[in-house]
């Protein structure tokens, strides 16, 4: 295999990935990364130490002090130079992406377009960052109200997104005036030197200090060390429930703020009058994409009745077609899960839904052989089951697709669609206007995002990205998500000589 690009990335072999440029300070135990694709350790990255941990935050608080101060379109033309950087290092960038999380070619580079198109928008948002003129109830009094930088925004990724996610916050943190701390996936580690790298260019060709973006390695402790730093004013974290709940609470308890992405369960409704070949091919990409492992995965397909064996046959007949193996190899559909410990989940998965009274219309299993040396390679499975299955109730980061019918009108399939804890992405393909603007009103889809006739993957950087309930509330990328990278300041300006108080009140001495 060609592996190239991992020298263009800094991040060859040969130097075993630890990269130590700018603002990445390492000495901690060595965190190896293997490629689900074949097995083959790629390279190795140290972790962070408490004391590494602390020169990152250092230089970080360092920058601020000087970053906050460049006017806001400078910065974008930074974050503009950035997203250049991008564009020369896609091909390589995306290839990484793909050999060390193990996701498909195209989905890698689409992971790299999705870091330059927030670029984009953030360079436009760098001369929008607007405030307001409220009119003030006293005499000679101007009121209004502004935007200032946070400080230093601390940012732990999953491994599935390894730089996307990592990019929607620190395009809009950097415009905003705010310097980032990324705490990069374990399970992904060369991603994120490889996105410092490129980084440490553009900050060397505009003469820039240290800290404006840094990056910690490691495990859990390393998040700790984030969540619990009251010198880290918002924490923007993405991945399980579980770790949300606990980020959520540490960082709630020094009163700072979270941007939390977290579980999906995500469903589309098929309606009588569904287009059943767009269905089947929003269906079937929402479900074997990234191998299963997006938040935004098609977990559930809610089908009325009247057309469920229709779509049931059209689904058995379309996964006969996919083809499973080296996602570097633009022919093949699905790539690896991403280590054993997720193969393992996956199948107990299966057996879980078994057990519940389930029955399996696509085999499962893990595949073996020339090809999947690594262990990691499944085949995408499908089961009819009942939305109260617990198995169908918790979220498997794995190719599994639950079917289940509904009756009646749309307001029974919503019921079940919103019968989960997690409210992250939903869908419902129907081409009658009455219940495609049911499921987007208020009685409709209790999710972030609520799409009509596209799956339940895909979402654009123009549009806030993310879910209600368990999914954690929290909002990245687009439309105003930029307000949370900021601290929000009401300004009342007395011209007069007199100074009126508000209300009327009377006070003299």
């Amino acid at each position: 295999m060609d592996l190239t690009f991992l020298k263009e990335l800094g991040v060859q072999p040969e130097n075993n990935g630890s990269s130590t440029g700018k603002n990445f300070f390492a000495s901690g135990d060595l965190i190896e990364s293997y490629s689900p694709v074949n097995g083959k350790l790629i390279g190795t990255v140290r972790a962070s130490t408490k004391s590494d941990y602390e020169k990152v935050m250092v230089s970080a608080q360092s920058a601020f002090l000087e970053w906050r101060q460049k006017p806001a379109p400078l910065r974008g033309e930074i974050v503009r130079q950035f997203g250049e950087k991008l564009r020369e290092k896609k091909d390589a960038l995306g290839k990484l992406v793909s050999y060390e999380m193990g996701k498909s070619l195209q989905e890698g580079w689409g992971e790299v377009q999705e870091m330059i198109d927030i670029c984009d928008f953030a360079v436009g948002l760098s001369r929008q960052l607007h405030g307001l003129t409220i009119k003030s109830e006293r005499s000679l009094h101007h009121m209004q109200e502004q935007w200032h930088p946070l400080g230093v925004v601390g940012i732990i990724s999953a491994f599935n997104f390894p730089v996307a996610v990592w990019c929607w916050n620190t395009a809009l943190a950097w415009v905003a005036g705010d310097v980032c701390v990324w705490k990069p996936s374990e399970k992904a580690p060369l991603c994120g030197i490889a996105c410092q790298n490129i980084w440490n260019e553009v900050a060397a060709a505009n003469n820039l200090p240290e800290g404006i973006s840094g990056i910690v390695t490691g495990n859990y402790e390393v998040g700790e060390m984030m969540t619990k730093d009251t010198r880290i004013p918002l924490v923007s974290a993405t991945g399980s429930i579980r770790m949300g709940k606990i980020v959520g609470t540490e960082v709630a308890k020094r009163l700072g703020k979270t941007i939390l992405e977290l579980g999906g369960n995500n469903a589309i409704i098929i309606t009588p009058d569904a287009d059943l070949k767009m269905t089947i091919t929003g269906a079937v990409f929402g479900a074997v994409g990234t191998c299963g492992q997006r938040c935004t995965s098609t977990r559930r397909l809610i089908i009325h009745e009247s057309i469920y064996d229709r779509v049931k046959d059209a689904l058995v007949s379309a996964y006969k077609q996919l083809r499973i193996g080296n996602p570097l190899d633009e022919n093949n559909h699905v790539g690896p899960l991403i280590d054993k410990d997720a193969v393992n989940m996956y199948s107990a998965a299966l057996e879980k839904v078994v057990a519940e009274g389930g029955n399996i219309l696509v085999e499962g299993g893990v595949l073996s052989g020339e090809g999947y040396e690594s262990g990691c390679y499944v085949k995408p499975a499908i089961a009819e089951a009942d939305n109260s299955y617990q198995i169908v109730q918790d979220e498997t980061f794995a190719p599994i697709l639950y079917i289940m019918k509904y009756s009646g009108d749309v307001y029974n399939a919503i019921a079940i669609q919103n019968g989960v804890k997690q409210g992250l992405s939903s869908a419902i393909m129907t081409n009658n206007l009455q219940d495609a603007h049911t499921f987007i009103s208020a009685t409709g889809s209790d999710c972030g995002i609520a799409n009509i006739n596209i799956g339940t993957s895909g979402a654009e950087i123009g549009g806030a990205f993310g879910g209600e309930k368990e999914t954690g509330g929290g909002r990245e990328s687009g439309s105003d998500a930029w307000k949370a990278y900021m601290r929000r300041q009401t300004n009342t300006i007395n011209y007069g000589k007199t100074l009126p108080l508000a209300q009327g009140i009377k006070f003299e001495i």
